[in-house]
This record gives C-alpha cells, sequence and structure tokens, in this order.
C-alpha cells in the first residue's frame, strides 16, 4: 500500500438503533424538531444539515440483507447505549437549554471545551446519549 487513501469528504450517516421506533421519532421529531427524509418499518431517516443523516433503527430489524433494485445492504445491528453529536452554533446553545428544559429532557451533563465550545449532554427515551456541540470542540470544528 505506497499510494494515498482515497479523499474522505465526511460522515454522512450516523446510525442508532432503538427499541419503539415510533416512540423514538416523537422523541426526534418533537424535542429537537427533526424533519424525516425516509421511513418505513425498520427505519426513520432525519436530515441533520448538510451532508449528514441521523438513521434510528428499530432494534434487530436489520439482521438480514436488505435486496433493492439497486442492490444489496448487509445486515447490521447494535446494543447498549450509544453516543453521538449534534452540531448547533454557538448562539444556539442557550436556547438549546431552554427548549430541553421546557420539553423535560434532563440536561445530564455540561461540559466548556478548552478550544472554547460547549456542550449539552442528554439521554433520549432509549438511553442513547445526545450531545449537542458549539464550534470549539475538535480542531476541525
Amino acid at each position: 500500500m505506497n499510494a494515498p487513501a482515497p479523499r474522505i469528504d465526511g460522515c454522512l450517516e450516523t446510525a442508532i438503533y432503538v427499541d419503539d421506533l415510533a416512540r423514538a421519532a416523537r422523541f426526534y421529531e418533537t424535542t429537537l424538531g427533526l424533519s424525516p427524509m425516509f421511513s418505513d418499518e425498520r427505519l426513520v431517516a432525519y436530515d441533520c444539515g448538510p451532508r449528514s443523516v441521523l438513521l434510528l433503527f428499530l432494534r434487530g430489524a436489520t439482521t438480514e440483507t436488505v435486496r433493492l433494485p439497486g442492490g444489496e445492504i448487509p445486515p447490521h445491528d447494535g446494543f447498549g447505549r450509544m453516543h453521538f453529536a449534534l452540531a448547533t452554533p454557538a448562539e444556539d446553545m442557550e436556547r438549546w437549554e431552554r427548549r430541553l428544559g421546557e420539553t423535560g429532557v434532563a440536561i445530564e451533563a455540561r461540559m466548556e471545551w478548552p478550544r472554547g465550545g460547549r456542550s449539552l449532554y442528554f439521554r433520549d427515551p432509549d438511553g442513547n446519549l445526545v450531545e449537542i456541540a458549539s464550534p470549539g470542540l475538535w480542531a476541525n470544528y
């Protein structure tokens, strides 16, 4: 392997697994205001900004190969409490804190990062750890 790897342009999809798809969809649509781009009995796909999709999969519903007209999707699944972060402008962090409080979502932790970013951590109905983060968290964000 002497040649460099081809370029990666970002992380397109983040997948989490939930026990009750309808309950999880209500949380993500009502609390976070996300809009579904696609849904069926095994998944809901949300627009999370430019080239970013959050996928909610019904736990156990993707353990078989899915055959579609254009090809196949190999099986996958996940267990346990997962973590992902959603990006927001720094000026919206206080609005997010208020919105979470107004919708009855407990903030589990807050973090102020050395680069100036801030994070709010809370749980979805399946116990997944959701983070809302402002710029200044990573060197590239």
